[in-house]
């Protein structure tokens, strides 16, 4: 898990890990970004399955709960494979586009 910070945001890079043990790495060092806007940078796998999306449910739905936004970036999910809980885009740059959206919203108080 590569852990990468610009300002409040922070890009979580999956190395060689598996999903389940990606969530694990990060609810271990969650302190470290738990007040920052969080992409998951899922890229280097080559097929994502809906098993492996909702292994980060959790710690999305906490993460969303305390205002910040939580992004998943993969090129490998299809519309029937996501789920509306999580926020799955395919490239960082539309990743980037959510969170400015997101954070428009919350300090417009939506």
């Amino acid at each position: 898990m590569i852990l990468n910070t610009e300002g409040n945001l922070t890009i979580v890079t999956q190395e060689n890990a598996t999903p389940a043990q990606l969530v694990k790495k990060m609810e271990d060092s969650y302190s470290k970004f738990k007040n920052d806007n969080v992409i998951v940078n899922l890229s280097s796998l080559e097929q994502l399955t809906l098993e492996q999306i909702l292994v980060f449910l959790q710690l999305s739905n906490i993460h969303r709960k305390a205002k910040h936004s939580f992004v998943l970036v993969s090129d490998s999910v299809t519309i029937d494979q996501s789920i509306e809980e999580i926020v799955i885009v395919p490239t960082l740059q539309e990743a980037y586009d959510i969170i400015e959206m997101e954070d428009m919203e919350r300090d417009l108080g939506f």
